[in-house]
């Protein structure tokens, strides 16, 4: 009788064992899961994020550009932030710009020639080129650029042509038939406009100076 008890105690021992080796394996099995499962939550949120800084900012031929939205009103304004190196009152400071079209895509805009920055700039133009208020924008931002950011003396002189002695840079906004940058002597360019696209023509040239301006520093 004795015997049998203890057989039988033994029996339920060995059982117990065994659940308790069974319950351990499914919790191990559990724990495992669960830490899988945080491990992927956490990489996915990494990868969004690197993502999302990819989308958001880039580089472009050396220079670092960020997608800034400006949502006051619908739709709203995409614009491309830059900067350049700004003294005042001898602190170096980032002045910065906001153009309206992706340099990348402004690459798209030729450029026949090299850019050569002078300590003096005469802007020409052949036209109004109001174009629905864009001619104001790209004249403005262009002038700041240069005279404000860069320090370039921005000259109007309606006499002015295109000067091969190194005086100034020369630079005349016209008509055309495809929108697009030639140089026509040493700092001298003529950006052609067609379809009203003075925004795509003037940044294209703006784009071309923030980069000469990073390879200066």
């Amino acid at each position: 009788m004795v015997k049998k008890k203890k057989e039988i105690q033994k029996k339920e021992d060995k059982e117990m064992e065994n659940v308790s080796k069974k319950q351990v394996k499914n919790e191990n099995v559990i724990l495992r899961n669960l830490l899988l499962g945080i491990g992927i939550f956490v990489l996915a949120i990494v990868l969004f994020v690197f993502i999302l800084g990819s989308i958001r900012s880039f580089d472009y031929e050396g220079v670092d550009f960020e997608v800034v939205k400006f949502c006051d009103a619908e739709p709203c304004l995409i614009t491309y932030q830059t900067s350049v190196p700004y003294i005042i009152e001898g602190n170096i400071v980032p002045y910065n710009f906001y153009i309206r079209n992706d340099p990348r895509k402004l690459k798209e805009v030729t450029f026949e020639g090299d850019l050569h920055l002078l300590s003096n700039l005469v802007i020409d133009s052949e036209e109004s080129f109001n174009c629905d208020g864009d001619g104001v924008i790209a004249i403005t931002n262009l002038v700041t650029l240069y005279d404000v950011a860069l320090g370039v003396s921005v000259l109007k002189d309606e006499n002015a042509t295109c000067s091969n002695s190194g005086d100034y840079m020369f630079l005349t906004l016209k008509s055309g038939n495809e929108t697009k940058i030639e140089q026509t002597g040493q700092a001298c360019y003529d950006i052609y406009i067609n379809d009203c696209e003075i925004l795509e023509g003037t940044e294209r040239f703006m784009v071309e100076t923030f980069v000469e301006v990073n390879k200066l520093l």
